[in-house]
């Protein structure tokens, strides 16, 4: 064995701490035995001596294996794949020889290195072209590759602009013939040629073809005359030309999760929720939505497909991500996370109890959802969410009332921090929005024990409340001196007291600098801002050093914030970092003044998800109309 010699010591960080990555082709080399080995020993399905056309790489920085990928000749039958393609029997086996398929990638075990996937996807497909001439002389035109969804959810392959074709049906070949085994896979492609289709000689295969054949009202249904919410169409400022294209770019939208669903009246009640939420109905909930595009006799059909319709919400919230990451991704993004609070009458609506509104400022009855967002220079959006389930739901007397909702039966009972470090870790886990920071309100940013959890992997910029205690200078620890009454103090302390922040900000020796930090609807955001490090004070004790960022606006609010950003970071990029906090609250004032996210009328765990998921599904619309029409609007993080 070969491997015994390489130290396996964990590699952590991101891709640029192991640059130069060297992708080195093995096959025909000493090494491939090496790379037999590695994949043998680290791959979970192991290793079997490859027969026919094959090209095996290794990843290596600074002489240590980071991974190992290998290609070889494509199935022979695949028809996800096929469809995609479009062409006939005839020109696949003319042609099944150049599709190569990627049927073995390894990050090994001891690698820990952000969007290293992607990365090694990207440059490997890069080079593989120019190898697989040399080695068999025919030019590739498609990679293809499979993912098993109970293990992986492909996302290093959406990452690295592979496209989702759909599914395997389960079936293996072997002497006897097809063999059912159940093992469900993802197919993704990889087009290598963005002409391969001429090349061939087959045309692209029309995606409504289906739709057409199967539904008597097809297109011309999924193109209900819809009425667009003015207020949309005023914050993006369409001119009536463009509002006219509306219709179809929201079709083809629509078209890229076709995937998601089970069959043909599936899409069609997606298609049509989606265009119910960005219309200018009065109330845009499940029923005036369904009572409005279809009439009464459908709506039981649209509460179903919301709350029980066997689609697959997963990967849609998936291929959302993987699209909304290609416009707004980039290195010194913030992930944001925050607490959305919805007032509700009644008992019965799944987690609703009695708790702190944000929005009302009281306590009232209400749901509550933890969402995680994402914001750069180049935009923002919503990720994910979970709703917030209040540990008197898990007890005996709310049984019945789960069953009712269909809350999850291995759900267990979350802190909303502890549902917020989840949903952060899946974000994370995904690899499509590299960050540089984690923005939070003063909810989580006064749980020291979740900002340890973050700070391992990001820069926090955590607002606080303005009566958390602080030392301007690490301060002595002993006992305090003996006052002459009570008890002789023996425990050690600090000897002297932490200070609030509200008190430094109304020191007057404060220095304060006047900046604008960003541009509003009215125009520039002035705030004045002092910047200074300080000492946590933690159980009353001092803790780490951090910087203390205060901004006072002109309407004479103050806000606090601690971060724990490096001391040399500019106070430039701490302003930055001030302002990508604000989107995800913008892209709840969006979703509820403009989009219904406030206004569903569903009870079960499964509709508020799939609700919030449509939501998330028409702001990137509204984004994607934005950057089609270069239009500036409050979806932009310049105007938030």
């Amino acid at each position: 064995m070969y491997i015994d010699i390489f130290d396996t010591t964990p590699i952590e960080g991101s891709v640029k701490d192991v640059k130069p990555i060297d992708i080195v082709l093995v096959s025909r080399t000493d090494d491939e035995l090496l790379w037999d080995d590695l994949v043998y020993k680290y791959h979970y399905l192991g290793y079997q001596k490859m027969f026919g056309k094959r090209v095996k790489y290794l990843a290596i920085s600074q002489d240590r294996p980071l991974a190992a990928l290998s290609f070889n000749s494509a199935s022979l039958k695949l028809k996800a794949r096929d469809q995609y393609i479009g062409w006939t029997a005839k020109q696949r086996k003319q042609h099944l020889h150049r599709v190569v398929n990627n049927n073995r990638f390894l990050i090994f075990p001891w690698v820990h290195v952000r969007n290293l996937a992607s990365y090694l996807l990207s440059h490997t497909l890069r080079r593989l072209p120019e190898d697989w001439y040399n080695i068999y002389n025919t030019e590739p035109l498609i990679v293809e590759t499979f993912v098993e969804l109970s293990r992986y959810t492909g996302t290093s392959y959406l990452a690295a602009n592979w496209v989702y074709v759909g599914k395997t049906k389960g079936y293996t070949k072997d002497s006897k013939g097809y063999k059912y085994h159940g093992n469900i896979k993802g197919v993704y492609l990889y087009p290598l040629k963005k002409d391969f289709r001429k090349i061939i000689g087959c045309e692209k295969p029309s995606q409504t073809r289906t739709l057409h054949k199967q539904h008597g009202r097809g297109k011309q249904m999924l193109n209900h005359a819809i009425e667009w919410d003015p207020d949309i169409i005023s914050e993006i400022g369409l001119n009536p030309k463009e509002v006219e294209q509306l219709a179809t770019l929201l079709y083809e939208y629509h078209e890229s999760f076709q995937d998601c669903y089970g069959h043909i009246a599936q899409k069609r009640h997606g298609h049509i929720y989606l265009m119910g939420l960005m219309s200018n109905l009065e109330r845009k909930s499940l029923e005036p939505i369904a009572l409005h595009f279809y009439g009464e006799k459908e709506v039981r059909l649209l509460q179903h497909f919301l709350q029980k319709g066997k689609w697959d919400e997963e990967l849609m919230l998936l291929k959302y991500q993987s699209r909304l990451a290609s416009i707004v991704a980039s290195e010194n993004g913030m992930i944001t996370v925050d607490e959305c609070d919805f007032p509700k009458k009644g008992k019965e609506s799944v987690g609703v109890a009695r708790q702190y509104c944000g929005r009302l400022g009281k306590t009232e009855n209400c749901q509550a959802g933890i969402f995680v967002g994402y914001t750069s220079e180049k935009g923002y959006g919503l990720l994910n969410r979970q709703l917030y389930m209040p540990e008197k739901w898990f007890s005996a007397e709310y049984k019945e009332r789960r069953e009712r909702c269909g809350v999850p039966e291995n759900l267990t009972f979350m802190t909303r921090l502890e549902i917020a470090s989840l949903l952060i870790e899946q974000v994370k886990t995904t690899g499509l929005f590299p960050a540089r920071w984690i923005g939070c309100d003063s909810t989580f940013g006064s749980d020291h024990e979740f900002l340890d959890k973050i700070s391992t992997d990001y820069y926090y910029f955590a607002d606080i409340r303005s009566n958390t205690k602080v030392w301007l200078e690490r301060p002595e620890i002993g006992i305090p001196p003996y006052k002459g009454r009570g008890r002789r103090p023996v425990k050690k302390q600090p000897l002297e007291k932490a200070v609030s922040v509200s008190d430094i900000a109304n020191n007057p020796s404060l220095t304060w600098h006047t900046v604008i930090l960003g541009e509003g609807a009215k125009g520039p955001i002035v705030a004045r801002v002092a910047c200074l490090r300080v000492i946590e004070c933690r159980d009353n004790l001092p803790g780490k050093e951090v910087w203390l960022y205060i901004r006072k606006y002109t309407d004479g609010k103050i806000k606090y914030a601690l971060s724990n950003a490096p001391e040399d970071m500019p106070l430039k990029e701490l302003n930055r970092a001030a302002i990508m906090r604000w989107p995800i609250q913008q892209s709840f004032e969006v979703g509820k003044s403009e989009l219904g996210m406030d206004q569903y009328e569903i009870r079960s765990w499964r509709g508020w998800h799939c609700h919030m998921l449509f939501v998330f599904l028409a702001q990137l619309f509204l984004l994607e109309v934005q950057h089609k029409f270069k239009k500036n609007s409050s979806f932009d993080l310049a105007s938030s």
